[in-house]
């Protein structure tokens, strides 16, 4: 599949506050926990508790998000095929895409069992 602007551009518009909620209600019932998904996205953008709380209450968008993000330096090390995106192949000009498509992968390894020390990469 291939991005283009117009989905580069929908996607940081959505609110990541909403999005959050379906990310848990998906590994809870996955037998994981609020404090996995926490750790997860700490390790790909660098918020700690406090400020990942506070991006929610402010209801920021995506963009946003990934724009007040420090990326992980070993996040290039994310690969493989989400929502029918390979992460690798999605252009630099829509790094936001990348970005997003790059959480959503380490989430989805977390609701299939896989443990913290493999979706964590290290070089």
């Amino acid at each position: 599949m291939q991005v283009t602007a117009a989905k580069n551009e929908k996607i940081g518009q959505l609110i990541f506050a909403s999005i959050y909620p379906l990310y848990l209600n998906r590994l809870i019932k996955n037998g994981r926990t609020e404090e996995e998904l926490r750790t997860v996205i700490q390790w790909l953008t660098g918020f700690d508790h406090a400020t990942l709380q506070n991006l929610i209450d402010e209801k920021v968008s995506f963009k946003t998000f990934f724009e007040k993000a420090t990326m992980h330096p070993n996040a290039h090390l994310i690969k493989g095929v989400v929502c029918g995106y390979r992460i690798e192949e999605i252009p630099d000009e829509f790094i936001l895409y990348r970005q997003c498509r790059t959480m959503e992968k380490l989430i989805d390894e977390l609701a299939k069992g896989r443990k913290m020390e493999k979706i964590l990469r290290k070089a």
